[in-house]
């Protein structure tokens, strides 16, 4: 199958009504605190995940850099050879060959992408539809993973449900797991797809630990700067189902990559 031009070029996208909802847990990580109301203007994402189908029209147009096993993030490279050896086994399968994607995984979560690769595909995509689009800012993304519902730990309400998402339910079997085909479990309150689990997804924002601290409560934008991103949802790949909250925050070095992280756009209105 040629992905070099998928019939709807533009993702089908979901409005995030305005108003206020609550940011952040009490009862989670340092970083997470204090739940706040933050006030956010209405916007549209991405219903799923950017899939390897509709990253590959990218790729063939653009001419950018393939999802592969390229230079070795920091997160990988710092955790020495078995760590090394263990990301490349566990990439392989998802390496795009020839420019093209794996072709069982057309309709699955694009992965190993970095953060400049995703803000590059919204750059590409802004241009060939005539319409801005970016990565939802970190408040835009949490408001759309709570789907409506005020405080709730999961998207889909305050206890976990392993029937509602990809996570490695058992890490000893890690691999024979992996990324499932977008829509494959229930969409939320909003009707987004994977909101928590099968890819992590990367958000505009740098991280800041004091993010939450007393600052902008409308259309928060995040730091100016900083030394690391930041990836939300958790994905196939999380054991520990924290990771999977509405509210977790997972910092990383800007140039990680991972057969587990991908992203979907957003558009202002």
């Amino acid at each position: 199958m040629d992905v070099s031009r998928p019939p709807e070029l533009t993702p089908e996208l979901v409005t995030i009504p305005a108003g206020p909802f609550m940011m952040g847990s009490d009862d989670g990580e340092e970083d997470e605190r204090p739940a706040h109301v933050v006030d956010v203007a209405e916007f549209q994402i991405g219903v799923q995940p950017v899939t390897n189908e509709e990253y590959g029209c990218f790729i063939q147009e653009s001419g950018h850099r393939e999802p592969a096993i390229h230079e070795l993030p920091l997160v990988v490279s710092a955790g020495g050879g078995e760590r090394e050896d263990l990301f490349r086994q566990t990439g392989e399968s998802y390496a795009w060959r020839d420019r093209q994607p794996p072709r069982e995984r057309l309709d699955h979560p694009v992965t190993l992408v970095r953060w400049e690769d995703a803000t590059a595909y919204c750059e590409w995509l802004s241009t060939v539809s005539a319409r801005r689009f970016r990565l939802p800012s970190e408040a835009e993304w949490e408001k759309a993973c709570r789907g409506g519902r005020r405080g709730e730990r999961y998207p889909w309400g305050e206890r976990f449900d392993r029937t509602k998402v990809n996570f490695l339910v058992e890490p000893g079997q890690r691999d024979k797991h992996g990324t499932t085909p977008v829509r494959t479990h229930p969409p939320n309150g909003y009707g987004l797809f994977d909101a928590a689990g099968n890819v992590w997804e990367w958000v505009q924002d740098w991280y800041a630990a004091d993010a939450y601290t007393p600052g902008p409560r409308s259309n928060p934008p995040g730091p100016e700067e900083g030394r690391l991103r930041i990836v939300r949802g958790g994905g196939w790949s999380s054991a520990d189902v924290r990771m999977l909250r509405c509210s977790n925050r997972h910092k990383v070095p800007p140039d990680t990559y991972s057969y587990a992280i991908g992203f979907r756009v957003a558009s202002s209105v």
